[in-house]
């Protein structure tokens, strides 16, 4: 489920002898395998993300910082903060489609598709492990842009479950377009377009009220604006407001995302 070629000897996820292809036993068997199976073909990659992330992450804060002829206390909180979000949208609109197209390409999606393991658990099994590889690159973006603004911040209660939502909803968003789209080369040209649209025209780093009047809109609707204030309100104290609309926001967008995925998946029994 994604798009890397598995080492020879990682395991191959088959069903053991006489086990039943029902109930919760064999569900989480097969959950187990494809975590095996999956976790195999990333790890030699795993490190690379980290650092693209990162990048991502810090370099799209530090070039932010140069559009300001000066850099006050907000502005530099507001674009500290948004280092996090900056940081886990590629990883789930851009390495998930990717990896996905890379496997349709090469043969290895539909390979995976016809190992006797449950569906459901193949997806949860690549939502799993790309959720907690975005948590090392959020983090370390956080962490250089706090160094480069000196800002300091106040981490409430709040910030896990609100880092947890954001990188589930950019992977289940990411792999249910990719799964949508049957053709890789359209999946290709849609999440570079996406890409370059969120993050020049997305309030990650500045504040909504600056857009206008009809695009602020938009993103009252889309989840990216939703992710940069739920960090805010895990990472400051006052700076993000309507904070449960946006949970509810990109709630909305995740069982979307899952609804989907579920979809498409279902079509190909």
């Amino acid at each position: 489920m994604t798009g890397l070629v598995a080492p020879a000897r990682v395991a191959q996820p088959l069903r053991p002898r006489g086990e039943l292809r029902s109930g919760l036993p064999y569900w989480l068997s097969s959950f187990r395998a494809m975590l095996r199976y999956d976790w195999g073909r990333l790890r030699p990659w795993v490190g690379m993300m980290v650092v693209i992330q990162t990048l991502m992450g810090a370099g799209m804060v530090l070039m932010y910082g140069f559009f300001y002829p000066s850099i006050t206390a907000g502005r530099a909180l507001y674009i500290a903060t948004g280092a996090p979000t900056l940081a886990l949208i590629p990883l789930g609109l851009v390495m998930v489609p990717n990896g996905v197209m890379q496997d349709k390409l090469q043969g290895t999606f539909d390979y995976v598709w016809s190992l006797p393991t449950r569906r459901s658990a193949q997806m949860l099994s690549t939502f799993t492990l790309y959720t907690l590889m975005a948590l090392p690159g959020a983090v370390l973006a956080l962490l250089v842009a706090t160094w480069r603004y000196g800002v300091h911040l106040s981490l409430s209660p709040i910030l896990l479950p609100a880092v947890l939502l954001c990188a589930v909803m950019s992977v289940t968003v990411g792999y249910a377009l990719a799964l949508a789209i049957s053709n890789p080369l359209v999946t290709n040209v849609i999440v570079n377009a996406l890409i370059f649209v969120v993050l020049l025209f997305s309030p990650i780093v500045y504040p909504a009220s600056q857009l206008p009047g009809w695009l602020y809109d938009v993103h009252r609707v889309l989840p990216f604006e939703s992710m940069a204030q739920v960090m805010r309100a895990g990472l400051t104290t006052g700076l993000a407001t309507d904070v449960g609309v946006s949970f509810a926001v990109l709630g909305a967008w995740t069982v979307a995302g899952c609804a989907a995925a579920a979809w498409v998946v279902g079509r190909r029994h």
